[in-house]
């Protein structure tokens, strides 16, 4: 094997890991919902981020009393507590941000 065919061959090895674990990150509980909401969980998940900043642990798209009754749910840790902070799927408004302690449910 000659270093070009090698070089080829890392390269396109690491384009797969990348797409690989790209599409790994983009699953969530609810996907299957996601024909029924009018916003992405990524612009979801940046109006969560602004009401409660922290780090996402979990996202699900559920179905929940409340606003149109599609939410997406994110659990958000901060400083050892765990916010949850419901967005409306299809309006982006903010539903809910309480404390749920250091263990999401």
């Amino acid at each position: 094997m000659t270093k070009h065919t090698l070089s080829i061959r890392t390269i396109g090895l690491g384009a797969f890991l990348s797409i690989a674990s790209c599409g790994a990150a983009l699953a969530y509980t609810g996907q299957s919902l996601q024909k029924d909401a009018s916003i992405t969980p990524t612009q979801a998940q940046t109006i969560a981020l602004k009401a409660q900043a922290g780090t996402v642990a979990d996202m699900e798209l559920e179905r929940e009393s409340g606003g149109s009754g599609l939410r997406y749910s994110f659990d958000i840790k901060v400083a050892g507590a765990t916010h949850e902070v419901g967005v409306d799927a299809k309006s982006g408004a903010v539903l809910e941000n309480s404390v749920d302690g250091a263990k999401p449910d």
